[in-house]
């Protein structure tokens, strides 16, 4: 269930943390006297949360170019919550998790934002907050992809291998985060109010939908994480270039994802919904390639113009996935090749063909 759309907050407001030192305070909190807390381990202690209904996403999506061409991607609503005590203390943040849908494959690839740790306050009086973050990207291919012959071979390949392919969230692909500018500060503000680095347009703005507050927060994208294996990390590579083929290179390294957050009025929280809120967005986005509480929107650069990924350069990141998994089990192709073979027409040159012929 979706926390309640409520335009005021809830009765209970106790505050008083934020003002618990005076280097909390704006114009530049100081959280560093907080310990960097495990983002489940405190959820007993949650009483209140403000639900984040409009998560808005912005990047570049050509880093470093003349014209960067920003992209603003409205996540699925409530995705995002901050938790935190009647005084105001957080201790816990849900982060963004959604899957993305490859109809090509007809395949799903689940991405998602771990906290790995939290500090920070609320003041509901004037409306404010300050926290602080660590996070880890992780992508990983959804079990639903099965469903589908061409990712049921390809899965059939790699499963019983024994080595760590990103076929579930413990093996997933980890992207490293930290502050934007300084790869040796892992952990990153958010901020009151609107990010000032650049203006977003109205379609991303919220005052007019009942918004009650807003926050900032801006990441810069690390390297992949190795696994230790030579042939995984290669394979993930791959993945992760056909994830940023698709998405304009939202996780690309060196480029920043920034949010918006758009809050409703602060609310109660049930404890047990917080601490089972990321297996049912799992559950959800694996069953019917939807987010729970609704869909976002599609990318879309300033003007209104929908992002739309190069279906050719996708196609050949595809097949190039394609050969390298049956380049690399050519050992077992007598076993597994008839897989291959039955849905591609016996060569590499059916899976290209068939590609081509969905793009």
């Amino acid at each position: 269930m979706s926390p309640d759309q409520n335009s005021v907050p809830v009765p209970g407001w106790i505050g008083g943390f934020a003002e618990s030192n005076p280097a909390f305070a704006y114009p530049k909190p100081d959280l560093s006297s907080l310990p960097m807390l495990d983002n489940l381990a405190n959820i007993d202690l949650l009483q209140r949360q403000q639900p984040v209904k409009w998560p808005e996403f912005s990047w570049e999506t050509q880093m470093g170019q003349p014209d960067p061409m920003r992209c603003f991607q409205m996540f699925a609503p409530y995705i995002s919550r901050l938790g935190y005590t009647d005084e105001g203390r957080v201790y816990s943040i849900i982060c963004p998790q959604q899957g993305v849908w490859f109809p090509i494959i007809e395949g799903t690839m689940n991405v998602e934002v771990t906290v790995t740790g939290q500090r920070g306050w609320v003041d509901e009086t004037n409306e404010t907050l300050a926290a602080d973050m660590t996070v880890e990207g992780k992508i990983w291919f959804s079990p639903s992809g099965q469903q589908n012959p061409l990712v049921q071979a390809l899965w059939t390949l790699v499963k019983d291998s024994g080595l760590p392919f990103p076929l579930d969230k413990a093996n997933a692909i980890r992207v490293s985060t930290h502050m934007p500018g300084n790869a040796n500060q892992p952990i990153f503000p958010i901020k009151k109010e609107e990010t000032t680095d650049f203006v977003s347009p109205e379609f991303a703005r919220h005052w007019v939908d009942g918004a009650w507050a807003v926050a900032n927060l801006e990441v810069e994208i690390g390297p992949i994480l190795t696994t230790n294996n030579e042939l995984v990390d290669g394979f993930n590579k791959l993945v992760m270039d056909l994830f940023n083929l698709g998405s304009g290179n939202m996780l690309q390294n060196g480029n920043t994802l920034t949010w918006n957050v758009w809050f409703t009025a602060p609310d109660y929280v049930d404890q047990e919904e917080w601490r089972t809120h990321a297996e049912r967005w799992r559950h959800s986005i694996d069953v019917d390639h939807r987010s729970p509480d609704g869909p976002g929107t599609d990318a879309r650069y300033f003007d209104g113009t929908p992002f739309n990924p190069l279906k050719e350069l996708v196609a050949e990141k595809i097949h190039e996935i394609i050969t390298w998994l049956w380049n690399y089990f050519e050992q077992d192709k007598q076993n597994t090749g008839k897989l291959m073979e039955n849905y591609f027409e016996h060569d590499m040159q059916g899976a290209k063909s068939w590609i081509e012929e969905h793009v």
